[in-house]
């Protein structure tokens, strides 16, 4: 049956994602690992990584909103927009007063339109927008929409600043700082980043790699894992009996006699032991539920 469940993982600085979806794959066993959230190597924190089957459910946990604590340094800019970059301007930052920075900081907040760094995963014609930036080429990377639901500063010592920041996904923290320094004319870059929070999972239930490692070699992995439907326990859920249950199993299409379901949203199906099945989509066509992605588990 292999490894089945997620991890959060709290990612020091310096190590990419991928090598912490190594670092698991080498401690499990398990050759199906994959992390939800890219963390840049300068960036720690929290860092979700599904193994076996959880793997499937990575396309849902992206839409997860996400917090973040984010260092600012104003009076410059970088070509990376971080402090793991090129300095390419400075600016003058002196006269910024506390005041000017939560005002337009304010102004951030809200769905806002936002270009993403050159140097970042984004794909330009097929390939990734910071191999084409290294290579010195001018990268045409379009704004588009995020959410930011709260910036709140947590200290200001110019022209160091501080800030906590809850925002949906697809939401760069570099691109917020360089936004930031031209709103304020002195430029800035992100000085340093921890990720907090991604969707239900936090720093307080996160574990540190050595850690993860030390716990796996004296009690094993599996005790460590939340379970694989863990993602999605805000979803609507039903209890199917034993007949039904085979079907969906089966991968046919059944009919609920609950019309409390919403009907735009899918559905998370277990058997009467509380075993997770899979997942339900309605068809309008035909008024079924179609089993969407099945866990054998």
């Amino acid at each position: 049956m292999g490894v089945n469940g997620i991890l959060n993982i709290n990612k020091p600085c310096g190590p990419t994602s991928f090598s912490m979806v190594a670092t698991v794959r080498r401690l499990s066993g398990e050759k199906r690992v994959g992390h939800a959230g890219t963390l840049d190597p300068g960036a720690s924190g929290v860092l979700p990584i599904c193994l076996g089957q959880a793997v499937r459910l990575i396309e849902y946990m992206h839409n997860f909103p996400k917090e973040y604590v984010a260092g600012i340094m104003l009076g410059a800019t970088t070509d990376t927009l971080d402090a793991q970059g090129s300095l390419i301007s400075r600016g003058d930052a002196t006269a910024i007063s506390e005041k000017q920075v939560r005002q337009e900081l304010q102004r951030f907040i809200g769905d806002i339109s936002q270009a993403p760094p050159a140097y970042s995963a984004k794909k330009i014609g097929g390939k990734k927008s910071y191999r084409l930036a290294r290579k010195g080429a001018s990268i045409p990377l379009e704004p588009h929409s995020v959410t930011i639901d709260a910036i709140n500063m947590l200290s200001f010592e110019n022209p160091y600043l501080k800030v906590r920041v809850r925002c949906s996904t697809g939401t760069y923290i570099r691109a917020l700082a360089r936004d930031l320094g031209e709103a304020l004319g002195c430029g800035a870059y992100l000085q340093d980043l921890l990720r907090t929070a991604y969707g239900p999972y936090n720093l307080d239930n996160a574990l540190a790699p050595d850690e993860l490692a030390r716990q796996a070699q004296a009690a094993g992995l599996p005790g460590l894992l939340f379970p694989v439907d863990h993602p999605l326990q805000s979803w609507q859920k039903h209890v199917l009996d034993v007949r039904v249950a085979a079907l969906v199993l089966s991968g046919t299409a059944i009919h609920l006699n609950d019309d409390t379901f919403d009907t735009g949203q899918l559905l998370c199906s277990y058997d009467s032991s509380g075993k997770f099945l899979g997942i339900l989509k309605y068809s309008a066509a035909n008024g079924l539920w179609w089993p969407e992605k099945i866990f054998n588990l």
